[in-house]
């Protein structure tokens, strides 16, 4: 099947169907109940305009997404490492590279109501694509492994367990729930938001409270030296790196939104303002403690109990979202319609990695992300400015396996923000960004087939 006429409707705005190929002429109705989705939650095709949610929906789960317990992990490490005054410039400008580069993202999924790692196959190939599934499923599994990591660890803490079969034990239990509700799919995580978000926000404003009253106010707060060493854009890029995976599948949740500017705005509030905030109330504790460690910040704030249970509900829902992300990236590695399969697997190694201690290397593996994540969202943008921004044919109509024009991009845009991050040269991120988003436009552009440039 060849690349459509440029007047024939996009998938996007007004024009999103259920993704599947026009059928012909005299089709069984078997046939056409045959292409429908398997899964309500459209893993490999466009969601139809009749599940579109709205803004506030997709705010909500947004929200719930980046309003993370790691992430004051994140700002506790990188606050301890500042005063007061410069780190509040270092969360301005990653909270903000962060958001802009999310909401573009996020505005790609509304207008094409598809999956990120579905999104990469007119970029990458139906065969290349496959290197953003692993890595965007795999980051995530990662991530899924710290949080369940922390909750058996400070578990543990909390009943005075010296033994490594307790905590262990916690993990795979809270682990089988947090995968339960991935399976519900967008419903089970959104309701599961409406809970969990205030949960951490009280947490979050508590230790704000008590770290401002510890050090004397405000004043007192500018006065404090830092307690470790990082370079400035060290922490702006860890500061990316909280939310650099996650960001980049933020289209597997704006897919739902009824518009581009409805998802460009919930990715706002939810990366900008959710993230920055939880970043900067880990920060303040750091700083007003001495101490960059959140588990042990927690301890010596005589917390433990209070902050486990906030915890837990902050948790449940965030490591849902990161199944539901894996769940996705394996279907389409795989082309199975289901994601089921994959979010049990992903969730089992997960929790594998929980039980090594995975959560005691949150900043390395922060850095790595910051690094080799943001590229690949700067080619699906770059690519869909050149080619695709009047419309883009059926996925399932996608024949080319391997698209170096995508490919090349990201593995320069990686090698600029790694160099950038290897001798402080810069934003890592940002410049990975940067490289991979012009290098993919102008092959896109200039390489394309006639037929996508009279498109574009």
């Amino acid at each position: 099947m060849g690349a459509p006429e440029p007047r024939r409707p996009a998938q996007g705005d007004g024009a999103v169907d259920t993704g599947a190929a026009p059928a012909a002429a005299g089709a069984a109705p078997a046939e056409e109940r045959a292409a429908e989705p398997v899964d309500r939650d459209y893993p490999l095709t466009p969601v139809p305009r009749s599940a579109r949610r709205s803004a506030f929906s997709i705010t909500v789960v947004l929200v719930g997404f980046t309003i993370f317990a790691p992430t004051l992990m994140a700002g506790a490490s990188v606050g301890a490492a500042f005063r007061f005054s410069e780190f509040l410039g270092v969360l301005v400008v990653g909270s903000l590279v962060l958001g802009t580069y999310v909401a573009a993202v996020g505005f790609l999924g509304a207008r094409t109501g598809l999956t990120t790692v579905v999104m990469a196959r007119y970029s990458f190939g139906t065969v290349g694509s496959k290197l953003a599934s692993l890595l965007l499923g795999g980051t995530q599994v990662g991530w899924y492994g710290v949080a369940v990591g922390t909750i058996g660890q400070m578990t543990g803490l909390a009943f005075g367990w010296t033994g490594w079969w307790g905590p262990a034990l916690i993990m795979i239990v809270v682990s089988a729930l947090m995968m339960l509700t991935a399976l519900f799919g967008y419903e089970g995580m959104y309701w599961v938001s409406l809970v969990s978000t205030p949960l951490i926000l009280i947490l979050a404003f508590w230790l704000t409270f008590k770290g401002f009253a510890e050090v004397g106010g405000l004043s007192g707060m500018l006065a404090i030296e830092p307690s470790s060493s990082m370079t400035w854009a060290a922490a702006v890029t860890a500061i990316v790196g909280t939310f650099a995976s996650a960001g980049t599948q933020a289209a597997n949740w704006t897919r739902f939104a009824r518009s581009g500017r409805n998802a460009v705005v919930a990715c706002g509030i939810g990366f900008i303002v959710g993230n920055g905030l939880m970043v900067f109330f880990g920060a303040v504790a750091a700083l007003a403690f001495g101490e960059g460690d959140f588990t042990t910040l927690l301890i010596s704030m005589g917390m433990i109990g209070w902050g486990l249970f906030f915890l837990f509900g902050n948790l449940w829902k965030s490591n849902a979202d990161a199944a539901y992300a894996f769940g996705v990236a394996g279907a389409e590695i795989t082309g199975d319609r289901r994601k089921g399969p994959y979010i049990i697997g992903g969730v089992i190694i997960g929790t594998i990695l929980a039980l090594t201690g995975i959560e005691g290397h949150i900043t390395g593996y922060l850095s790595l992300l910051g690094v080799f994540i943001p590229p690949l969202g700067g080619v699906l943008i770059g690519d869909w400015l050149a080619r695709w921004r009047r419309g883009q044919p059926p996925v399932e109509s996608l024949t080319e396996r391997i698209r170096w024009q995508g490919l090349v991009p990201y593995a320069l845009g990686s090698l600029a923000a790694w160099v950038s991050n290897t001798f402080a040269l810069g934003i890592a991120p940002l410049n990975g960004i940067v490289v991979a988003l012009v290098l993919a436009w102008a092959l896109s552009r200039f390489t394309a087939p006639r037929r996508e440039q009279a498109a574009a």
